[in-house]
């Protein structure tokens, strides 16, 4: 605030009042996990308005967000890299004894809590359902 960044503030202002909504929400204090999940939904609501936005031709709306993307993401633990990743889905595939697609289920939720915040569970699913098929 005395440095005078007034976007950041903002952002930082917008996080706070999500974890205090769902401290309230829930009656509870939120864990880490917890923490970590309202982050990466909003990291994921700024990624849909980013799109949104230059689908709309409004690039300083799609800036602003990107600036709440950056932000948010300081706040998330480590990113794992590629090889990490593939190694858990590996893991976690003979771990469940998964053998056809139709397991995705039991892999995925296997990796949810261990890779959660920390990876694109996106791209978790497409190289799950990549092991899984072939």
């Amino acid at each position: 605030m005395r440095a005078g960044e007034a976007r950041r503030r903002d952002a930082l202002r917008l996080l706070l009042a999500a974890l205090k909504q769902r401290e309230v929400d829930e009656r509870k204090e939120l864990t880490d996990a917890d923490v970590v999940a309202i982050i990466d939904k909003m990291i994921k609501q700024r990624r849909e308005s980013i799109a949104q936005f230059e689908k709309g031709g409004r690039q300083d709306l799609a800036q602003n967000e990107r600036f709440e993307l950056d932000l948010l993401q300081t706040y998330m633990p480590q990113a794992l890299s590629e090889a990490e990743i593939a190694a858990a889905v590996v893991e976690a595939v003979a771990a469940t004894g998964a053998k056809a697609p139709s397991d995705m289920g039991k892999v995925m939720g296997a990796l949810k809590g261990r890779l959660a915040g920390r990876a694109d569970m996106g791209k978790v699913s497409a190289l799950v359902k990549a092991k899984l098929a072939g």
